[in-house]
């Protein structure tokens, strides 16, 4: 199966090789941008759902050991 896969790319890069540049451009194009934008609204997802994680750990006070309020009043 990996023999499969890598005969199938190399076959690919040739003919792309081989391909006027701006059609090599424009099919790289094609390809690259829907994945960097795939790949780009991942990452924002994962980050948001650890920021927002690490905000909710974060918003907990600690317990005020001096016996004294807080400065914020609560």
């Amino acid at each position: 199966m990996l023999d499969g896969l890598t005969n199938w790319w190399d076959a690919l890069e040739l003919w792309l090789a081989q391909r006027w540049f701006p059609l090599q451009f424009v099919l790289v194009m094609v390809v690259l941008v829907p994945v960097c934008l795939g790949l780009a609204w991942l990452l924002g997802r994962v980050v948001d759902q650890v920021a927002a994680w690490l905000g909710r750990a974060g918003d907990q006070d600690p317990p005020n050991r001096s016996g004294r309020a807080s400065r914020n009043g609560h």
